[in-house]
């Protein structure tokens, strides 16, 4: 089929892309072990079947494997662009400094931001998004609401200087991301929009295989009024998401709310008592030594919010939620104070800090509004006071939601208990509003002529990510189960005597009726004992393999094994293609 090629055992489609190859002719070097630095599963075994290798650290080359893998990601997210109207671009990688200042993130990105300066000593950023550069050419190419609405997206890499850099293609530096940027009139049409992406994403991980949920998420430095988080379950998930097995309520950890949770309220007819607490700082130790719920206890922590003293009361068995502080905040980041700023702002040790008689601003967890009284430090090492009770011993300045959602709190849309589990985020789409618009003068001249800024959504989705998030959902102890959609061939083919001229006719005038009906298929000639060759194919883990022997022949057969769920069947010879065929396209509609 397609284009004849130098080597006899390669197959190519008529646009002059691989459909066969022969494994001895192709740069797959598989590991028996993986290297020491690999922590999780799609980790190692993207290593050791050859997929992928490192270059320093977050930074990985793809091998052929790999790359073939990638590209299925990149086709099926064009796919689906394509299908909702947006249109491909292809951005710069480096871009100039102004534009971040203008948006005011070159000072709000961090060290994550890798900046550089030319020989001219201009400043420049590695991108690691595309949200001024896109902007940038809008407003000086759109003029009208009649070019609007507009979607632009690109498949690039991209560069972010992760402090901890780990897992592989999860958490890189250096990672090929799919963005996309929508321009509207309104935000009616700006919410098109963004629905519109949420459905390709939908489709998008549907089709790669995956089970997925799409959850409400915090929009972070990229900005914006709302978003999603689509989130590939698998136990190595480095995110937490809250979900309720009774109605289709999802949101990640940091978004998640809840109605109040179960909370037995304090006495409030009872005096404010200093009660000597040796040695009791935290919370669990002060629980059992006044033999008290740890709910009882108001946990005070002091934050600095850029410089402002910010303290922060949370029943004591919750934990503090930064994102929702950081929101209650107005989007200042909140930092926990040092012990040592805790001395200078409140005049007490740390362990010890008291709301009675602070001078600063107070933020209340809903949860410590319902508690009425508890135990509060007291300011004084050793001593905590019992029976604190708001209004009459300590005022609160505002009640805002600020405790991490936990498995059990009741859901905020029907009630019922929520679950709590592990998730890797693959994609994000935001409806970011006017943003960047507003503040790099992208406008569009509305029908009467009047200047508006245009409304914006941006959405991305990690092409490594979905790749190793792929892998964490399939895999044994043997290897990669691949989807059908991203296996980076679909047959192995397997000719276990491969100097046995028969066999080798056979494996040969298999492959010809294969990539005839469009099958991709990787043979495996190399001259190997068969347990070698059928560790490396359940380590490469393509979907299918079809075993040509002595033996098999013998009965004018060809042995298929499906790897997901290593069934195998025989099959005469003639009808081998026409059933490998029939497997590969039942698989494939099923995604």
């Amino acid at each position: 089929m397609g284009i004849n090629c130098h080597d006899p055992w390669t197959r190519l489609d008529p646009h002059g892309e691989v459909l066969g190859q022969r494994f001895s002719a192709y740069l797959a070097p598989t590991l028996k072990e993986a290297p020491a630095e690999a922590e999780i599963v799609s980790h190692k075994l993207m290593i050791r079947a050859g997929l992928i290798r490192r270059l320093a650290s977050g930074i990985y080359n793809y091998l052929p494997m790999g790359l073939r893998s990638l590209r299925k990601v990149e086709r099926i997210i064009r796919g689906e662009m394509n299908r909702f109207g947006a249109r491909e671009v292809l951005l710069a990688a480096v871009q100039p400094a102004e534009l971040w200042k203008e948006s005011g993130r070159w000072d709000q990105f961090g060290p994550e931001l890798l900046r550089l300066k030319d020989r001219n000593d201009r400043d420049y950023v590695v991108g690691p998004t595309h949200e001024e550069v896109i902007t940038d050419i809008i407003r000086r190419e759109v003029r009208s609401f009649r070019d609007l609405p507009l979607n632009l997206f690109q498949i690039q890499t991209k560069f972010r200087d992760e402090i901890r850099p780990r897992f592989g293609l999860m958490r890189g530096r250096e990672f090929i991301m799919k963005d996309a940027y929508s321009f509207d009139a309104d935000d009616e049409g700006a919410d098109r929009s963004y629905w519109d992406m949420f459905k390709a994403y939908q489709n998008v991980f549907k089709r790669c295989g995956l089970s997925f949920a799409a959850v409400e998420a915090n929009s972070g430095p990229i900005g914006g009024s709302f978003s999603h988080e689509f989130m590939v379950l698998a136990e190595s998930g480095e995110d937490s998401v809250a979900f309720c097995p009774a109605c289709s309520y999802a949101a990640n950890l940091e978004k998640a709310q809840s109605l109040p949770y179960a909370l037995t309220p304090g006495e409030t007819d009872l005096p404010l008592v200093k009660a000597h607490t040796p040695n009791c700082r935290h919370v669990p130790e002060l629980a059992r030594f006044l033999n008290v719920k740890e709910e009882s206890i108001v946990k005070s922590l002091l934050f600095l919010a850029e410089g402002e003293p910010v303290l922060a009361l949370i029943p004591g068995h919750r934990e503090i939620n930064p994102v929702k502080l950081r929101e209650a905040l107005d989007g200042r980041e909140p930092i926990l104070a040092t012990p040592e700023e805790a001395e200078r702002v409140m005049g007490v040790p740390m362990g010890y800090v008291t709301p009675v008689g602070a001078q600063v601003r107070i933020l209340a967890d809903l949860g410590v509004a319902r508690l009425k009284s508890g135990v509060a430090g007291a300011g004084e090492k050793d001593y905590h006071y019992l029976n604190a009770q708001i209004d009459r011993d300590f005022k609160v300045n505002e009640f805002v939601d600020l405790s991490l959602v936990e498995a059990g709190d009741p859901c905020p849309e029907c009630g019922e208990a929520l679950t709590i589990k592990r998730g890797i985020e693959v994609g994000h789409v935001f409806k970011l509003g006017l943003k960047y618009s507003k503040a790099m003068g992208a406008t569009f001249a509305g029908p009467d002529g009047t200047e508006a800024p245009l409304v914006m959504g941006c959405y991305g989705i990690g092409l490594g990510r979905t790749l190793a998030a792929a892998a964490e959902q399939n895999h044994d102890q043997d290897g990669l189960i691949w989807p059908m959609a991203l296996a980076p061939f679909q047959v192995g083919l397997l000719p276990l005597q491969p100097k046995n001229p028969k066999v080798w006719a056979a494996a040969f005038n298999l492959l010809d009726r294969l990539t005839a009906l469009g099958v991709e298929v990787l043979v495996d000639d190399r001259d190997e004992r068969p347990g070698v060759k059928f560790k490396d194919a359940d380590l490469l883990g393509l979907p299918l393999r079809a075993t040509v022997s002595e033996k098999s022949l013998a009965k004018g057969q060809v042995e298929i094994k499906k790897r997901a769920d290593r069934t195998v069947v025989d099959v005469p010879v003639a009808e081998a293609a026409g059933e490998l065929k029939k497997l590969v396209d039942a698989a494939l509609a099923l995604s």
